[in-house]
This record gives C-alpha cells, structure tokens and sequence, in this order.
C-alpha cells in the first residue's frame, strides 16, 4: 500500500507542473520609457542629466529608465520638503491632512491592478504575492495612518506632539511600494513631510506612486521621490537639513548610515537583517507548519528579511517534516512571475543571484547536503531552484549569515531550552515563529526568544495595526501600529 501511495503523490507532483500558462496581462499597467524626479509635486530632470535602466528580472529586458539623482537633485528635494513644512503640513489642520492620506489610499486600491502588474514587472515576485498582498496591505497602511492623523493626543495620552521635520527615507528592493507606504504614511500622519529613494532597481512602483500623489493634489513638496542608486542614499543620509532617517536595508548599510549620524540631532528607525528561526515541536500540526514553512521562505524567493531560513525540527520528528517539505518542493512551480500559477518568481538581480549561487557552493563546502526539487528552470532570466540543506553545522555560515534568496536550512533539537539557545545563536533577532500544540510552549518560547516578532503556528502575517521590527543587528524602532508613530514625533 505504502508504494501505491508513493506513485500516486509523484504522478500528481508531476502533472502539477503541467498546468495550462494563466498569465496576467501586462496592459494593465502603462510603463513610462523614461521618469524623471519628482520634487515639488512635478517631475523634474534630474541636474545629472544622467539615467539608469531598470530591467525586469524574468526576461532581462528594459522596462524604463530612471533618473539618476546627484547631490545637488537630493539637496532641491529636500528644500521642496523644507518648504512645504514650514509653509504647509505642519499647519495644516490634522483632520485635513487625513483626508490626503485617505485619497491616496483610495487611489491605490483604483489602480491596485496596475501596481500589482508593475511590481511583478520591476521586482520578479509572483503576481498572486503581488496582487493579493503587496499592494492591498501597502493601502491598508494609508488607510490606518489616515485615521490616526487627528486622533494623535489619543496615541500619546497626556502629551503635546510636534512633528521632527523633514524625513529622509530610504526603502529596499523586497517589497517597494509596501516599504515605502510603512514609511511615508506616519511620517504624513504625524505632520512631517518627506524625500523618498527607492531602491534603483525596483523604483517604478514608487514612482507611480507618485503619480498617485500628484492625482491626490497632496500640497507639492509634502512628499519628494528620487531615483538613484548607493551616492544618491548617502547624499540624502548626509544632508544637513535632515531631521529623521528612516532605512531598511541590509545590516552593513545601516551601521554605515549609524556612523553617519553620530554626532548629530538627526534621529533614526532602522530596520535591518534577519536569519529567522522557525521552530517546529513534535505536537504541531505537521502539515499546515510544512506549508507554513514554504510559506515563510519559499513563496517569497527568500526576498524578506524576515523569511524563515533556519528551520528546527525536533528530533522524533525530523525525518516526518523532512519528507513532506520535500513532497512539498517538488509540486511548487519555479517560472514566469506573471503566470498566477508560478509559486516561485525570479531573482530580483543579476548580483542578487550570484550572491544566492555563492552560498550554495559554501553550504556544499561546508559539508552540508543540499536537495532542490526536479525541475528546470526558465534559461532566461534570474532564477534559482528551492534549496533545502541538511546536516548543518550551528556554526556554518549558510545558517548564520543572511542568504536573501530560496534557500532553507533544517537542524534537529531534542528539548526546549536546546532550541531557544540555537534559534537566539544568531547576530539577528527580527522575527520567529513557533508551531506546537501547547499554549504554555508557545508563550515560553515568546518571552524568551530575542526577536522582535514571534509567530504561532503561522507565518509571514502582516497587518497596519501591528508593530514590526527587531534587536541586535536587526536595527532598532518599530513601523507599523501604534508605535510606527512613535519615531516621527517630539513628545513633550
């Protein structure tokens, strides 16, 4: 009976790979051949008069090119933000400036098709993650900060609020409009105005996003988006007339940016790597912490700081869960980001790729045993097959350095204090998550497990109410909820 089982599962593993091409169409979305920089509530060629391409990871080609933003262009957004501050945002009535972030998200949700097909495009994440997640919760998050715009006295009891000033924020590759809504939408709420760089090579949904901001008829210079690439983050980190920084990006860069600000009034949210340790207990539902665990590393491309790529098994446990993952990574569909049968999209960069490619020579080296699904990839484009290691060493540098890419580490435990000392062995501490049976396990692990966010028997859920961020080399603040005001107000 056990064989009969087995040919059953492979023949339907098989044929799951055989679906007829459902792709979206790209006619949704109108790509610009080229975006200037928008300052001042219009777009405006950069002073460098120099531009860069952004390409779509799946296919490699040209989607647009983008302004490449020097000194002197950061230094003319932030004088528009300036401006705009003292003249505009921080008089405004708090109930009106509400209303501005309301009919952004209004217009988001109008035009969700287009962000979603354009964030597929730019970024090579699946359209489904884009179309069901990505955009809804990034509106989401101008929804919520637009209610709390005039209901501030009620976040902070008994205390006078005063917004910072102008906010320099920079946001990542992983999830670009979602990344810029968790930054500019409290920065807008709390009264402060903002220059905005996306991350060079998924800059276009924030610069539709602009467009959005032009169509809301927000007071120009309230919000300022500029394009370029590592220069451009430095010179907006740097600039005198700064009065918060808000990045997330990887750990290197944001002890770089720490030094940078030292010495100065500026203040700062960082929110920064991770290498998430999920757990799972003998007593867990096995299946539903399988697919929570495909879930939390694989759907993504391992795109999330917060993707969890430290996988612990209990021991009685192990070879049950190693299985099924495995019957679980032969049926997941590797492809076209556009199709919404793919599981697994592209690659975000050429770099990005190589950098994955380089951690699974080192894994090998290492002495560890690597398994990725049948399959073959597409030849064009940046892909890379679900990788799962086993045999791995605590120490090893494919379970303690941040990979950013499909690729899943699996080590056994025997007791609970055994696990708590290896998932907190790590210099992250953003996000966890915990599957078993038991309440009063769930709640020993979440008070003492040193990351920022703790799951129970889930993972990767978000929402505008909730606060995000982590410890250690994880950075330091909170976006999202209630605290994601904190950091852009002065209490007295």
């Amino acid at each position: 009976m056990a064989g009969t089982k087995n040919n059953t599962l492979k023949l339907k593993f098989d044929t799951a790979r055989d679906y007829a091409p459902a792709p979206e169409s790209k006619s949704a979305a109108t790509i610009q051949p080229r975006y200037d920089l928008f300052i001042n509530g219009k777009f405006e060629k950069p002073l460098s008069k120099k531009y860069f391409a952004t390409i779509n990871p799946a296919t490699e080609e040209k989607l647009s090119e983008v302004a490449d933003a020097n000194a002197a262009d950061v230094d003319r957004a932030v004088v528009a933000a300036r401006q705009a501050y003292n003249k505009t945002w921080k008089n405004m009535p708090a109930k009106e400036r509400g209303k501005y972030i309301f009919r952004i998200a209004r217009i988001m949700q109008e035009r969700a098709r287009e962000l979603a097909v354009i964030e597929t495009l730019d970024g090579g994440k699946p359209i489904r993650e884009s179309r069901d997640f990505d955009i809804p919760t990034a509106a989401n998050h101008f929804f919520y900060y637009a209610g709390w715009a005039d209901k501030l006295e009620y976040a902070f009891p008994n205390r006078q609020t005063n917004p910072l000033g102008v906010a320099g924020q920079i946001i990542p590759w992983n999830f670009p409009l979602l990344m810029a809504a968790w930054k500019i939408a409290p920065a807008l709420a709390t009264g402060n105005t903002v220059v905005l760089k996306p991350a060079e090579t998924t800059p276009l949904t924030a610069l539709t996003l602009a467009e959005i901001i032009r169509e809301a008829d927000l007071p120009p210079g309230v919000v300022n988006i500029i394009t370029g690439a590592g220069e451009t983050g430095s010179a907006l980190v740097n600039h005198k007339d700064i009065d918060k920084v808000a990045f997330t990006g990887s750990t290197e860069v944001g002890k770089i940016i720490q030094r940078a600000i030292a010495g100065t009034n500026k203040k700062a949210t960082l929110e920064l790597g991770g290498k998430a340790a999920n757990i799972i207990f003998d007593d867990a539902p096995l299946d539903q912490a399988v697919e929570g665990v495909i879930n939390g590393i694989f759907f993504n491309q391992g795109h999330v700081c917060c993707a969890g790529s430290r996988l612990y098994v209990q021991e009685s446990v192990y070879k049950q869960v190693l299985r099924k993952l495995k019957d679980r990574l032969e049926t997941l569909i590797v492809g076209d980001p556009m199709d919404k049968n793919t599981d697994i999209g592209a690659i975000n960069s050429k770099q990005q790729l190589a950098n994955i490619h380089k951690y699974l020579k080192i894994g090998q080296q290492e002495g560890a045993e690597m398994y990725q699904p049948s399959g073959v990839l597409p030849k064009k484009g940046f892909f890379c097959a679900p990788t799962i290691f086993t045999n791995v060493a605590q120490s090893s540098r494919i379970s303690q350095e941040e990979i950013f890419g499909p690729v899943l580490t699996i080590q056994t435990f025997r007791t609970d204090d055994e696990v708590i000392e290896k998932a907190n062995n790590s210099p992250y501490g953003l996000s966890a998550g915990v599957w078993t049976d038991k309440g009063s396990k769930i709640f020993n692990l979440t008070t003492k497990l040193r990351a920022g966010v703790v799951w129970a028997n889930t993972y990767n859920q978000f929402d505008p109410t909730s606060p995000f961020g982590g410890y250690k080399e994880s950075g330091y603040g909170r976006e999202g909820g209630l605290h994601g005001l904190t950091p852009y107000v002065n209490l007295i």
